[in-house]
């Protein structure tokens, strides 16, 4: 069963081995953030991945949640 993890953002043991993905969909955040980190569009991605404004703007949300509760050490 999914559970709700961000709004609009879901994990089920039983989609994608667990990862998370854009609600109601088997889209990994990670996908999403990927590909606009490559330089795609919102427009490429809704029309690739079939997803709304709102549901990249929950996986975007969702990774900088993510990247605002870890600490990086930098090495000497």
């Amino acid at each position: 069963m999914a559970k709700e993890i961000f709004p609009g953002i879901t994990v089920d043991p039983q989609v994608i081995h667990g990862r998370p993905v854009i609600a109601e969909t088997r889209v990994p955040v990670e996908v999403v953030v990927g590909e606009l980190a490559g330089g795609s569009s919102f427009e490429d991605i809704r029309q690739d991945y079939h997803l709304t404004d709102e549901q990249i703007r929950a996986a975007l949300g969702y990774a900088a949640q993510m990247l605002s509760s870890t600490t990086v050490y930098a090495a000497n």
